[in-house]
């Protein structure tokens, strides 16, 4: 035999050495209550299952609550009490076919569940995991204040066969003792994780809390089960062991303590010579927050009541400390590779730069003697320096702790004691910059084209000289819009107000005029509301009072000037969702805003609308048809309403296939990725998946970018032009 058969033989065994990649297929059954579920979980143990998993009505109901979660809701069928996730992997795709058909034959044989839903593909999977995995988080997001579901008898297990039973008298002492709790867990070994939600602010909620892990201790070993399965025992369950081993084996455990820690030093109080679980509680002793006004209201935002000194914009530090104290140390924004929370943490893997990080820092820095010295803190500001306030946290951390009201926030008290700078001052002012920039274009534009005044501009106001600027355009939007021919198109639709920010007026009007003139077309007359910024810019930079007082001049224009229940749409994520979220926290109790913010829709829904109804009919022809479409969304967007209207507009787009980017944030974040030390970490943050998503993609392949940040950024990153959505759909409907 030759050398080459020789090679090809020898590469063909490492073939086949290699494994083949495994798959899995989740059959997810329906029940009518937690304990059908539960009923069920032998007969799918039959079938050999990978893993059995249980979820609640409790955290299906919180689920469809947050963004990050909704596709579960379309997927389920009714309204199920409890799912039971049914996993089967391996390599042979008939076999595991044929095990979620054993299964489901088992479960309509001896009647369990009403129904059960077969995914087989990973886009079938994504949404059923992604919510499966969120369980715990899910049941902290649903936290008031200080009462919240602790992990105090939540890592029990008994014999599989025993857990129905189990389970029905384990709710009958949550029942005994008024306590509610979500339940879920591994059905496939008997572990559940159940959470009773306490107060341990509260000293009564201290004694239930004991009382019903003495109760629980006792029912696990009355099964033959064990106190601590997954979790292990810690400091919640350690006081219990000498009774649930025994004597000899505790001492037996003493001394293997004593032999490789003497001085106690490793981990004290834990699994041996434990205190009783009421010492030490965290919440207990946390010190009454000392009286400090906000100027936002945190009660808004969902920080719950607070114990301690008041809340919002009436007493404030309470609510503040409480809104930062809702994080539960779960650590999801430590994760990498997925999502969008945490981009600074995702660049330094550092803790401090972590959502729960800068939590920790602002709980304490809040419980101070003198919140307002902590506040202008210089450390503080350290931690907080980072956060780029994309508020991915308020979607994606389960808790929904926002981290960008509370830097805005803790912004504006250090502002108070060490004064407002210079930069600080000019991008909270980007509108009047902007309107300034395109009066004087093209000569505003020569400060971008000199490496002499880019230097400058180092030096004097903290811009990095290797970011480009925005290049101002003198024929911008309200020019336009005042000097165009009239529309000729029928109204039908009534008035829709296209707010005029301070990006797509005066660095980018092509998107405008493409957004008016398809709202046009699909019979709407069009308002343009370009005399007032939003404030998000103040409001980025800690200038809450100056973010208050356009709050209040842009909702004021709006209630008079437009009719009652018409739409406000926008091109930009950031300013757009400014009016429905942070305009409610900056001016609580304003009837004005509270009707614009409930008046906010994104384009998008209003174009989808118009095209689905005949009112616009983009051409089969375009010279889109047969392109890949790759879009990244604003993370605005995403916190506040996720993309699903954006992917739908660029669905309807005849020919084209669309691909959404999970590449979190882009960087740019506003200024932050203008600012001389932050370029680093802003570029870090493009290059983690961003950039390297769009290098791959061929010259062919259209890219998309619903915010002026990412694609200031993707150009900068890529050299890749990326297009706003409204301007694909009007080259769809105008096309030749």
């Amino acid at each position: 035999m030759g050398s080459e058969g020789t090679l090809a033989v020898a590469t063909s065994a490492l073939v086949d050495l290699v494994p083949k990649p495994s798959r899995t297929v989740i059959a997810v059954g329906h029940f009518s209550s937690v304990a059908g579920a539960i009923d069920a979980t032998q007969d799918a143990l039959a079938c050999d299952p990978a893993a059995v998993e249980l979820m609640d009505r409790t955290i299906l109901d919180l689920s469809r609550r947050k963004i990050e979660y909704a596709a579960l809701g379309d997927l389920l069928n009714g309204e199920p009490e409890a799912l039971l996730f049914v996993s089967f992997s391996g390599d042979d795709e008939d076999e595991l076919l044929g095990q979620l058909k054993r299964l489901t034959t088992l479960w309509s044989r001896h009647g369990h569940g009403y129904h059960t839903l077969r995914a087989v593909t990973p886009a079938q999977q994504s949404s059923l995991l992604k919510v499966r995995k969120a369980g715990l988080g899910l049941l902290m997001a649903a936290s008031e204040g200080t009462r919240r579901p602790l992990a105090f008898v939540e890592d029990t297990a008994v014999d599989p066969v025993h857990l129905a039973d189990y389970t029905r008298r384990f709710k009958e002492v949550l029942d005994r003792h008024g306590m509610t709790a979500g339940f879920y867990g591994h059905c496939s070994v008997g572990c559940l994780h159940i959470r009773p939600y306490l107060d341990l602010a509260d000293p009564a909620d201290v004694v239930r809390m004991r009382s019903v892990a003495v109760e629980i201790k006792d029912l696990v070993a009355e099964y033959g089960g064990v106190n601590s399965s997954e979790h292990g025992d810690g400091l919640a369950r350690s006081e219990f062991n000498r009774e649930i081993f025994g004597d000899r084996l505790y001492e037996a455990m003493r001394q293997v303590k004593r032999l490789f820690d003497p001085h106690d030093v490793l981990n004290p109080g834990k699994i041996v010579d434990a205190r009783p679980m009421t010492e030490n509680l965290r919440d207990a002793a946390l010190a009454p927050a000392e009286p400090l006004r906000t100027r936002l209201s945190f009660e808004v935002i969902g920080a719950g009541a607070a114990h301690g000194a008041g809340g919002g914009a009436d007493g404030g530090t309470g609510a503040m400390r409480a809104a930062a104290d809702r994080c539960m140390n779960i650590g999801l924004c430590r994760k990498a590779g997925g999502g969008t929370m945490c981009p600074s943490y995702m660049a330094t893997r550092k803790e401090e730069d972590s959502t729960r990080g800068r939590a920790a820092a602002l709980v304490k820095a809040l419980s101070e003697p003198d919140p307002r010295a902590a506040l202008g803190d210089e450390r503080l500001h350290e931690v907080l320096d980072l956060c780029l306030m994309c508020k991915a946290c308020k979607s994606e951390c389960p808790l929904g702790v926002d981290m960008a009201t509370l830097k805005s926030e803790a912004l504006s008290h250090r502002h108070d004691s060490h004064g407002v700078p210079l930069r600080s001052r000019v991008f909270g002012s980007i509108r009047l910059l902007n309107r300034l920039g395109s009066a004087t274009a093209p000569l505003s534009n020569l400060p971008g084209r000199s490496a002499l005044l880019r230097r400058l501009m180092d030096r004097t106001v903290g811009i990095a000289p290797a970011r480009p600027l925005p290049v101002f355009v003198r024929h911008n939007l309200s020019r336009w819009f005042r000097r165009r021919q009239p529309a000729t198109h029928a109204v039908t639709q009534g008035t829709v107000t296209y707010l005029a920010d301070s990006f797509t007026t005066f660095t980018e009007p092509d998107i405008g005029r493409a957004a008016i003139r398809l709202l046009e077309r699909a019979g709407w007359d069009v308002r343009l509301e370009s005399g007032v910024c939003c404030g998000r810019s103040s409001l980025s930079k800690g200038l809450v009072d100056d973010a208050k007082n356009k709050a209040r001049r842009l909702a004021d224009t709006l209630s008079a000037s437009t009719e009652a229940g018409s739409p406000v749409v926008g091109c930009e994520p950031s300013c757009l969702m400014t009016l429905r979220d942070e305009h409610l926290s900056l001016l609580p109790d304003d009837p004005a805003v509270e009707d614009i913010a409930g008046r906010v829709r994104q384009v998008e829904e209003l174009l989808v609308e118009a095209i689905d109804d005949g009112r616009l009919r983009p051409r089969e022809d375009s010279w889109l048809a047969g392109r890949t479409l790759v879009y990244h969304g604003h993370c605005h967007q995403k916190a506040e309403v996720g993309t699903a209207a954006t992917v739908a507009l660029l669905s309807r787009i005849p020919g084209v296939s669309v691909v959404e980017l999970d590449a979190g944030c882009c960087g740019m974040a506003g200024s932050f990725g203008f600012e001389s030390e932050h370029y680093d970490v802003s570029m870090t943050v493009g290059e983690d998946r961003l950039f390297p998503a769009i290098e791959a993609e061929p010259p062919e392949t259209v890219v998309v970018a619903t915010g002026v940040s990412c694609r200031q950024q993707i150009f900068h990153g890529t050299a890749r032009d990326a297009w706003h959505p409204v301007q694909l759909l009007w080259e769809a409907v105008t096309s030749d």
